[in-house]
C-alpha cells in the first residue's frame, strides 16, 4: 500500500545522492536542489494527508504530487538563481540560497541607499532593473524585500527606515513590471546582523535590503 510513498522517497535520494553535481553544500554533503525539493514535497505532502486521516491511497497520491511540486519548485529556483547570478556579476550584490531553499540578494547599503535616507542612490537603478527583469519573466514566485539597519540608534527610528527603504525597493520593482500583488516589504531594524556591529565595516553590511524569492505551489 505504501509502494508509491516509498518508491518516491527512494527515487528522489536517489537522485540527490546521484552523480549530478551543482556545488551546493550541506554538511560537506553535494546535493541538487531539485531532489532535494522532490524529497521534502513527498514528505510534506504525505505528512499533510495523513495528519488528515486520509486513506492510504490518498497518502500515496498526495506523496507523489507533493514529490512533483518540489521537485519543479527546485528546478524553478535553480533557474532563477543562476540568472540573478549573471544579472548581479560586478555590481556588489550577493546571490545565494536561504536556509529555507528561497533564492537570496543581499543588497548591501553602501550601494543602495545614503545613511538615514531611504531614496534610493541613482546609481543603483540599473541594478534593480536587472533584478525586475528577471521577476518579470513570469508570475510564479512570491517575492519578501526585507530591509535592516545596523545598531546605532534605537528601534523608533531603525524600524521605519528599514521599513521605508523595504518599501521603496518594492515600489521601484513594481514600477519595472513586477506585479506588486507578489511582493510583501518588511522593515527589520537591525535584527538579524550578518556581520559584527563593533566595527564600521560590520555595521556597513549590516546596513542592507535583502530579497528572497519563493516558488510558488
Amino acid at each position: 500500500m505504501r509502494a508509491l510513498v516509498i518508491s518516491t522517497l527512494v527515487g528522489a535520494g536517489l537522485v540527490l545522492s546521484g552523480c549530478q553535481t551543482t556545488g551546493n553544500n550541506i554538511g560537506g554533503v553535494e546535493y541538487d536542489k531539485a531532489a532535494l525539493g522532490a524529497l521534502i514535497g513527498a514528505a510534506a505532502g504525505y505528512g499533510v494527508s495523513r495528519g488528515n486521516a486520509n486513506s492510504s491511497s490518498q497518502n500515496n497520491r498526495a506523496a507523489a504530487i507533493g514529490a512533483i511540486l518540489g521537485g519543479a519548485g527546485g528546478l524553478y529556483l535553480d533557474n532563477k538563481e543562476k540568472k540573478l547570478r549573471e544579472q548581479m556579476a560586478g555590481t556588489g550584490v550577493d546571490v545565494g540560497r536561504n536556509p529555507d531553499g528561497s533564492v537570496q540578494l543581499i543588497m548591501p547599503g553602501s550601494i543602495t541607499f545614503d545613511t538615514n535616507k531611504s531614496n534610493i542612490k541613482p546609481n543603483f537603478y540599473g541594478t534593480l532593473n536587472k533584478v525586475a527583469q528577471v521577476l518579470a519573466e513570469d508570475n510564479k514566485s512570491a517575492i519578501l524585500v526585507t530591509g535592516y539597519t545596523d545598531n546605532t540608534g534605537n528601534d523608533s527610528i531603525n524600524l521605519p527606515l528599514s521599513q521605508a527603504r523595504a518599501q521603496s525597493v518594492k515600489n521601484y520593482l513594481s514600477s519595472q513590471g513586477v506585479s506588486g500583488g507578489r511582493i510583501d516589504a518588511q522593515g527589520l531594524g537591525s535584527a538579524n546582523p550578518i556581520a559584527s556591529n563593533s566595527t564600521a565595516a560590520g555595521r556597513e553590511q549590516n546596513r542592507r535590503v535583502e530579497i528572497s524569492i519563493y516558488a510558488k505551489q
